[in-house]
């Protein structure tokens, strides 16, 4: 197959949801049998099942069999992710099972999350909340505003409210150093906060966001595969998001309605999340 010119993100997006779809039936499946461990990554609690693993390659194929030439970054193709180049501009960021731990255990709070990427712009994205079935989609128009669902109905941010007043996500890293960082920051968060939800899905906890049941989030130690469709999702419900460095040196993302952004973002530096003199930067997938 050869694609001739720049692909509409509407189309990427039609296939990022079948497919996102396919591969939630697949993880609905696997999880009404034994749910076992397969190995481990950065730690003995950073786990992968073989239905991680079988997910990622139906993910693969699907796509493939529909654009051949793309690119595909997976979090399940190595330790850390792998990803290839193809030729078309287009690169699939996936994520097979966000929030595989809640997978192992039980716990109805995992997802299935694929975006396309063109030309280093995230321009379709799709997560489907496994347990529950809902579909949150999203993709670039053509001037350059973002178009977004939750099960085909527009999704908005929560209007505005008190810092003190404002429910937030966020989730802890699998390393050690990086958890006591984070538990410290935590802390001092809390006192100025309505209170903090840890659901242990990135992707679910910023799609949160988007259809306004939190009023922001924020994590250090995510990776591009985690946020990548729901930050577009979020994008596209009148929320701001920002992927730079936290005070641990990992990736860190912080997703708020516009309107709430610049306090809670003064907030996470005040506790310690980001770095005193941090200014917005994208850190690359």
């Amino acid at each position: 197959m050869t694609d001739h010119g720049a692909p509409k993100p509407g189309d990427l997006l039609a296939l990022a949801v079948a497919t996102a779809r396919a591969a939630a039936d697949l993880v609905r499946e696997r999880a009404a049998g034994v749910v076992e461990v397969a190995a481990t990554k950065s730690s003995a609690t950073d786990v992968v099942t073989e239905a991680d693993r079988d997910t990622e390659a139906l993910i693969r194929r699907l796509i493939s069999r529909e654009r051949p030439e793309d690119g595909f970054f997976g979090e399940e193709g190595a330790s850390d992710g792998e990803s290839t180049t193809g030729t078309s501009g287009v690169r699939w960021i996936v994520d097979p099972i966000d929030g595989t731990v809640n997978f192992l255990y039980g716990l109805p709070s995992y997802a299935v999350s694929i975006a396309a990427e063109y030309d280093g712009e995230i321009v379709a994205g799709a997560v489907v909340d496994v347990p529950r079935g809902t579909l949150y989609a999203a993709f670039r128009q053509p001037d350059g505003s973002v178009a977004a669902v939750k099960d085909g109905e527009p999704v908005g941010v929560r209007p505005p409210a008190d810092l003190s007043q404002r429910l937030v996500a966020t989730g802890f890293s699998y390393d050690a150093g990086l958890r006591r960082i984070q538990g410290e920051a935590l802390v001092r968060l809390l006192p100025v906060v309505r209170d903090v939800r840890r659901i242990g899905s990135a992707a679910l906890d910023i799609c949160g966001v988007a259809e306004g049941t939190l009023d922001g989030y924020l994590e250090e130690g995510v990776h591009l595969w985690d946020h990548a469709a729901a930050c577009l999702v979020a994008e596209g419900s009148g929320a701001r998001w920002e992927a730079t460095t936290g005070a641990g040196g990992r990736r860190f993302v912080l997703v708020a309605p516009a309107h709430g952004y610049d306090s809670l973002r003064k907030a996470a530096v005040q506790a310690g999340f980001l770095p005193v003199d941090s200014l917005p930067g994208v850190v690359p997938g």
